[in-house]
């Protein structure tokens, strides 16, 4: 098993920045991949952002592309999100997800974290 905890969520104004960090632990060997996904009030989880643990390959979604960063420290067991340009829709809970196998980008990753809520005030 893999476990996951993220950190580094809280409030920040329209165009800031945020940095989030989710710690693995457990049989990280085993991991393919890591994801961050997010969900807004009312709506459905999302996929944000995907890397692989092992290789340069890094996917975006369209809504944050040219303002998210992931990133990893494989010595560590870490993955970051770095997020800058915050906007008021950036608001949700944010999920740090690993992956056994590929693809890197999926949906039904086999760890999720219990989320970090971000939320960008105008």
């Amino acid at each position: 098993q893999v476990q996951l905890v993220e950190s580094g969520g809280g409030l920040v104004q329209a165009g800031g920045s945020l940095r989030l960090t989710c710690a693995a632990s457990g049989r990280t060997d085993s991991i393919y991949a890591m994801g961050w996904f997010r969900q807004a009030p009312g709506k459905e989880r999302e996929f944000v952002s995907a890397i692989s643990w092992r290789g340069s390959s890094r996917y975006y979604a369209d809504s944050v592309k040219g303002r998210f960063t992931i990133s990893r420290d494989n010595t560590k067991g870490t993955v970051f999100l770095q997020m800058s340009s915050l906007k008021t829709e950036d608001t949700a809970v944010y999920y740090c997800a690993s992956r056994g196998s590929k693809p890197v980008v999926a949906t039904d990753y086999d760890y999720w974290g219990q989320g970090t809520q971000v939320t960008v005030s105008s």
